[in-house]
């Protein structure tokens, strides 16, 4: 394998026509984030009125807000990986906004509970194939010096589409009194679904794909939209000498995963990535904060405006976390967040023991907004990114998608038992357990992820191959 540098910042990279180009991609590709983000966040003001509108008992909630992430969103990260790597990046991408039409529109029209649930777990499976497949189409497209950045654009394309579903029930709950208002809610998400699906259509593939299928004029043909032609060729390179190593193996992922043991090691800290960032227990702000905050005093426009805040605050602490990737580490950004969050939660057990009133409920929204914080700046942008870095080309689209499988199985399971925990022990002992879960997660980061910021995903491979970056404590001595 090539062990040609990475091109350093100063490089010239295809000019500003290249720039643009990787502008226009990572608008487009990303506009698959803001649907996850929405499709996620809009059900927490939705179901304000929606549980009357549709007579929904406490259960029948709790399986609308879950069914989107299992089984929807976790078997179409299960599959979504596997699609990418049949249909290529682009294509899965396109598949992905047929399905987010077709299940925004289903749960606007559902008439009743049952095809409601159905619905969301349509848009469940594009939600997960999405979040496996645009990451990896990012971190396949972009130049090594930007992939941190453009990779995690995703992330602030999520917690964007979350600040408009909070923005936009606000905004529909003041201007239209009327029951049956949660369908626009739902509706909207419409509108971006269409603009993914035509603008896919106007994007290339990734040249790592066609690569891996020895493509290699169609791969430095992509190359060059972006590259100077001295990049091309060293990524080029580094493509071919890839695919030569891996042989065969990357159309038996199981296969490779089974023969290798440094691949199974990768697998595993991925399992723990994704595990780790659902148990901050972000999503339980995402899905519940206006029913947090009804329960603590406030009514429930009063509720919905205020939760705008939390949308505000993911938007900007993700920019800020952008940022910061570019000269932090990945692993010392992982250990901020964990022990930010810790702190975050350890503070709301405190303010949920203080007694209900409107000073009360501002203060805890401040704390959630604490806690929004350390997670969208130092978690959300970093494990996001190390999945789409860590998993070697052979086995890629299956781990990432096993992986976000995790990720929503975890995340599932908060959400649904979540508001049963806090109504059997209360919302203090409730967030202790958040705290003293994420010190473990502090932990895992700490002891077993490794560090992967400033190499091409090429060399990354290599040096995990050969242990250049260890993935294991020195005593252990690495299998084939």
């Amino acid at each position: 394998m090539s062990h040609t540098s990475t091109p350093s910042r100063t490089a010239r990279v295809g000019g500003t026509a290249g720039k643009g180009f990787l502008i226009r991609l990572t608008v487009i590709s990303t506009l698959g984030g803001l649907l996850f983000g929405y499709d996620t966040g809009v059900i927490s003001g939705a179901l304000l009125y929606m549980r009357d509108d549709l007579a929904m008992t406490t259960a029948q909630e709790a399986w609308v807000v879950s069914s989107l992430l299992f089984p929807g969103a976790a078997f179409g990260a299960l599959l979504g990986g596997r699609i990418a790597d049949w249909l290529g990046r682009k294509n899965s991408l396109i598949v992905c906004a047929i399905i987010f039409l077709v299940g925004a529109l289903g749960c606007a029209l559902a008439p009743n509970v049952a095809l409601m649930v159905a619905a969301r777990i349509l848009l469940g499976f594009g939600v997960g194939a999405a979040a496996v497949a645009c990451p990896l189409y990012l971190a396949e497209m972009a130049p090594a010096e930007r992939r941190g950045r453009m990779v995690t654009i995703n992330e602030l394309m999520i917690v964007t589409g979350q600040m408009l579903a909070f923005a936009i029930n606000a905004l529909l709950a003041v201007t239209i009194e009327d029951t049956h208002v949660w369908r626009i809610m739902l509706g909207v998400a419409a509108i971006p679904a269409v603009v993914l699906l035509v603008g896919m259509f106007l994007l290339p593939e990734s040249p790592r794909w066609f690569g891996a299928r020895g493509r290699v004029d169609d791969a430095r043909q992509v190359l060059t939209l972006s590259r100077s032609p001295e990049q091309v060729e060293v990524e080029v390179a580094d493509i071919v000498a890839t695919a030569k190593a891996e042989g065969d193996s990357r159309k038996h992922a199981w296969h490779a995963l089974r023969d290798n043991r440094w691949m199974r090691r990768l697998l595993y800290i991925g399992f723990g990535l994704a595990a780790v960032q659902q148990a901050t227990g972000i999503n339980t702000v995402n899905y519940y904060a206006p029913s947090i905050l009804t329960a603590s005093g406030l009514g429930d426009q009063a509720a919905l405006i205020a939760t705008i805040g939390v949308g505000v605050t993911s938007v900007v602490m993700t920019i800020l976390g952008i940022w910061l990737l570019g000269f932090v580490p990945r692993r010392v950004m992982l250990m901020i967040g964990f022990g930010g969050v810790v702190g975050s939660q350890l503070l709301l057990a405190f303010l949920f023991t203080l007694s209900q009133s409107d000073a009360t409920s501002y203060t805890i929204l401040a704390g959630m907004m604490l806690f929004v914080a350390f997670v969208q700046a130092f978690i959300g942008t970093g494990v996001w990114l190390m999945l789409s870095e860590i998993f070697p080309l052979a086995i890629r689209g299956l781990a990432m998608g096993l992986a976000v499988f995790v990720l929503w199985t975890v995340n599932a399971l908060i959400s649904f038992v979540f508001p049963q925990i806090v109504e059997g022990i209360g919302s203090t002992p409730t967030f202790l357990l958040f705290a003293a879960v994420n010190a473990l997660s502090f932990v895992f980061v700490w002891r077993a992820v490794p560090e992967t910021k400033g190499r091409s995903l090429e060399r990354l491979e290599e040096d995990f191959r050969t242990q250049a970056i260890r993935t294991v404590p020195r005593r252990e001595r690495l299998g084939a």
